[in-house]
């Protein structure tokens, strides 16, 4: 299937932007089906994870902006989740979470520093110099990137990955940043819970490995969102479902989608068959009208190919 080099598009981030398709994400990958994140206790949270790096006469902003980021809270403390949507392979994923995982905590820090300027309280020389308090404390950061490419990753996991050969004694004290990858075309090895998710990676996994059959039969009596249709469509970069998702306004068999689906591939085939006999033949020195009547087109359908070439 076709592929570009955009990143994932809203569509995607709006997919996830929905509780219980988010929580059931996490609960899969992370607590291995476990409902641990409970899609009731989350909250949106900001995306923008920009901040300013000062180091004495050093300083550097740095702009980033998650895909889409939720939180819950636990009475006066909290956690931040976010994920990452990757439609390519990216060689630095690694070191790109540790940085957008880092800029949160900054943003905390940052937060932290502001409210204790004004605390009239008196500082101990090193709290003065740390701008924070001894009891202070970040909140923790749990990051997914979700990989929707037909091709099986190659890229790095962790940063260690993507570190130069040290010797043994470096390489045990190296301070590694593991990065939390979830491949559409293995996912079948996670245990999702909601029927979203479950479906959209299901098909789009099957649609990668080309058994378009084998998605007709499990969903021949399966009606879909077209929100769904288009994410699919979206992930295995299926301009038909793109289309039917987006202009669709009520649920549309599968089955009937997919057949459709084999019809018009098969009229593009033809079509493309078509066109390459006209080059060649026009190559071949055959004339115009001869090729018309061999094929059965009017001689202008024929000019037309002719002159696109």
């Amino acid at each position: 299937m076709r592929r570009d080099n955009t990143k994932a598009d809203v569509r995607l981030k709006d997919f996830w932007r929905d509780n219980s398709r988010f929580a059931d994400l996490f609960n899969a990958v992370l607590f291995e089906g476990q409902e641990v994140l409970k899609s009731d206790a989350l909250e949106e949270a900001d995306t923008d994870m920009s901040g300013v790096i000062q180091l004495k006469q050093y300083e550097e902003s740095l702009v980033r902006a998650r895909d889409v980021v939720k939180k819950t809270a636990y009475g006066a403390d909290f956690v931040i989740w976010g994920i990452e949507n990757q439609q390519r392979i990216h060689y630095a994923s690694p070191l790109r979470t540790l940085l957008y995982d880092g800029m949160g905590y900054l943003k905390e820090y940052n937060e932290i520093t502001r409210h204790r300027k004004e605390d009239p309280e008196p500082k101990t020389k090193d709290e003065f110099l740390s701008k924070m308090r001894k009891e202070d404390r970040l909140h923790p950061i749990f990051s997914i990137t979700v990989y929707y490419g037909e091709k099986e990753w190659d890229g790095p996991l962790c940063l260690r990955d993507m570190i130069v050969d040290m010797p043994e004694p470096m390489a045990r004290l190296f301070s590694d940043y593991k990065m939390n990858l979830v491949q559409v075309r293995d996912s079948d090895k996670y245990t999702f819970n909601n029927e979203d998710v479950k479906t959209v990676f299901d098909i789009s996994r099957e649609f990668f490995e080309g058994n378009v059959e084998t998605v007709k039969k499990r969903y021949k009596d399966k009606n879909l969102q077209p929100e769904l249709i288009a994410v699919i469509g979206k992930i295995t970069e299926s301009s038909f479902l793109m289309q039917k998702g987006a202009r669709g306004k009520k649920v549309q068999n599968m089955c009937t989608l997919l057949e459709e689906y084999e019809k018009k591939s098969i009229e593009k085939g033809i079509a493309q068959r078509d066109r390459e006999l006209i080059l060649k033949w026009t190559r071949a020195g055959y004339k115009t009208p001869e090729i018309a009547g061999l094929l059965g087109f009017s001689e202008e359908e024929v000019r037309k190919v002719q002159a696109e070439k």
